[in-house]
Formats: structure tokens, C-alpha cells, sequence
């Protein structure tokens, strides 16, 4: 493995928290610190924890541990991006590629996941 940038799955995840990012920004006023903050949290989340258990990547637990937190950020952003797509069909239009992105996004990872479960050795 090479740097954690060349994965498929880091890719996507950075992808989806920039683009999560932007589309918050849109939200009015009053959900910027409430809705948007929580969306860019978790959707940030997803990479980061990606970024964590790479860099843990030694230890297979560890490794897997921010794997499964990854995934489970990712699940967490696409349910604040149904609160946003519901409560603000004003921008719904920009919410759904995102929908389908943290989709993709999510069963990226969770068969990476299923791949190091088989295949890493640690070193």
C-alpha cells in the first residue's frame, strides 16, 4: 500500500465531505450551526477516520476499528442529507448526488473492510 490518498475509498470520502461542505452553506440562516454543523461533522468524519486507521494500519483491529467508524459516519451523513433533502426541497436538487455519492462511498468501504478482515497481516 502506498499513501492513504491512493485509496479508492479516501477519495470518494474527501469528495463527499468538500461537496457536503458547500451544499451546508445553502441551508438558511438558522440551520447553519444546527443541521449544516452536524452534516459537516459527520461527512468530514468519514475521510478523517479513513485517514486515523491508516495510519493504524499496523494493527488490524485498529486499522478495522476507524474502518467501521468511517462507514458509520457515512451512514450518519446520509441521514442528515434526508433531513436537508425533507425539510429543504428548495436545494433537494443538490442533495441527491450527494445521496448517491455517500451511497457509493459507503459500500466502498464497507467491502474494504471485508477485504482487510481477510486478507491483512500484521506486520
Amino acid at each position: 500500500m502506498g499513501s492513504y490518498r491512493d485509496l479508492d475509498i479516501y477519495q470518494k470520502a474527501h469528495q463527499l465531505g468538500l461537496d457536503c461542505h458547500h451544499v451546508s452553506m445553502e441551508l438558511p440562516k438558522y440551520e447553519l450551526y444546527e443541521t449544516g454543523s452536524q452534516l459537516r461533522r459527520a461527512s468530514k468524519s468519514v475521510s478523517a477516520n479513513i485517514v486515523e486507521g491508516y495510519g493504524r494500519r499496523r494493527y488490524k483491529a485498529e486499522f478495522i476499528k476507524h474502518l467501521i467508524y468511517s462507514h458509520a459516519s457515512c451512514d450518519e451523513t446520509i441521514e442528515w442529507l434526508t433531513y436537508i433533502s425533507t425539510l429543504h426541497p428548495a436545494i433537494s436538487d443538490k442533495v441527491q448526488p450527494l445521496m448517491e455519492l455517500a451511497n457509493i462511498t459507503g459500500s466502498s468501504i464497507n467491502k474494504f473492510i471485508q477485504s482487510v478482515i481477510k486478507t491483512h497481516n500484521e506486520f
